[in-house]
């Protein structure tokens, strides 16, 4: 299975003027590449990753674009067919139209593949390059095994990632288990499981919101182009990014511990971008970070054999009685507890989970009302069974 190890490291001043050069290569040759197919476009005209290609080799021999020859020749061809894989994923109607590459928005980073780097004894040296980086090797790469690929990038902090691409044999399926459990996504409470339990929300971007707003008043004060603003813009930058790394963290070790415990987990499939245009709860959703956790979970159950079932987001969870199946017509935010006419007492969130675990395990027993909603590595979808709505 193909893996990425990521590491940071801290290069020297000549190394970090050449990855900078890189970067500005890589992102000239994608606009330019980009800004070509647009125009034969233009004209009813197809050009694929061959025909960049050629430009490519004239554009170098350009006085104008004569620096191109100064960098890895490797990540501007990697740029090119990333462009390529843009394109296909437009015409294939599963993203939109390609963008161009901004200087101070769009992500820094250079793709090296085995021709453009050497890896010798825990050694990474990238083409153009006499030293090697300096890593910080926070966990080692699996035993005898090599990158395939290496992509360097840099993040609006300011701080220098590497990441390598290798066959970890090590991944292998985790034993069978009967357990299976449904999770209920919130605000009060992160998660809860079926079986009861509670996860608190860490509500990562609250613990620095007076920081992080401090940090951006004082942006906003500097003047545009100037060093104190770069100064200002990293600080902000870095407040961000201890926000995303706590944030992931906690995700990384919830989902791991839920795949380790369960051989079936039910989610509900929830349009997260919908429920991000509510300027009341935007930011709190976002904080919770919900499709991140979806992600996790589907790939590492997709690791170690597990299966992630999605039920629909129509399916009334919060509104139906998990003991005796009576189904509510009105459920408002508010009510956190219940109690059914059948005189069974529900908390909200544990209730709904019961019943995303009870959808999920009849669809893995019969089959029935399964509809995708979207491609899911190793699981699927579950829906209720709904009747045809008749046309006006």
């Amino acid at each position: 299975m193909k893996r990425a190890f990521k590491y940071r490291f801290r290069p020297t001043d000549a190394q970090a003027a050449e990855l900078s050069r890189t970067f500005g290569s890589v992102r000239k040759v994608y606009n330019l590449a980009l800004a070509a197919r647009t125009e034969a476009w233009a004209r009813q005209e197809r050009v694929n990753y061959n025909q960049t290609s050629a430009m490519l080799t004239v554009w170098k021999k350009t006085e104008e674009l004569a620096y191109l020859n100064e960098v890895s020749s490797v990540p501007l061809q990697q740029a090119l067919r990333h462009l390529q894989v843009a394109f296909a994923n437009f015409f294939g109607k599963r993203a939109k139209y390609p963008r161009f590459k901004s200087r101070k928005k769009s992500r820094k980073s250079a793709e090296y593949t085995t021709s453009a780097f050497r890896f010798r004894d825990g050694r990474l040296t990238l083409a153009k390059m006499r030293e090697p980086l300096a890593i910080v090797w926070s966990r080692p790469l699996p035993e005898g095994v090599s990158p395939s690929t290496v992509t360097v990038s840099q993040d609006p902090a300011g701080r220098w990632f590497v990441s390598m691409l290798c066959d970890d044999l090590s991944v292998q399926p985790l034993s069978a288990m009967d357990t299976a459990v449904g999770i209920d996504v919130g605000l009060n409470h992160l998660l809860t499981l079926s079986t009861g339990e509670k996860i608190s929300n860490p509500r990562h971007e609250r613990r620095d919101r007076v920081a992080l707003a401090k940090a951006q008043r004082r942006l906003a004060k500097k003047e545009k182009g100037s060093a104190n603003r770069a100064k200002a813009r990293r600080k902000v930058a870095r407040i961000h990014a201890r926000i995303a790394d706590r944030r992931r963290d906690t995700l990384h070790k919830l989902t791991t511990r839920l795949v380790r415990e369960n051989q079936t987990l039910v989610i509900e499939d929830l349009s997260v971008r919908n429920l991000v245009r509510n300027r009341s709860l935007a930011r709190a959703v976002s904080d919770a970070a919900w499709a991140d956790f979806r992600s996790l979970l589907e790939y590492k159950a997709q690791w170690y054999g597990r299966e992630v079932i999605a039920v629909d987001r129509w399916f009334p969870s919060s509104k139906l009685c998990s003991a005796c199946g009576a189904l509510r017509e009105r459920m408002p935010l508010h009510v956190r507890t219940w109690t059914c006419d059948c005189g069974a007492s529900h908390d909200r969130d544990v209730n709904a989970a019961k019943n995303l675990l009870a959808a999920g395990l009849a669809v893995t027993a019969c089959g029935a009302g399964v509809r995708p909603q979207r491609s899911t590595p190793g699981g699927q979808s579950a829906t209720k069974q709904e009747t045809p709505r008749r046309e006006p």
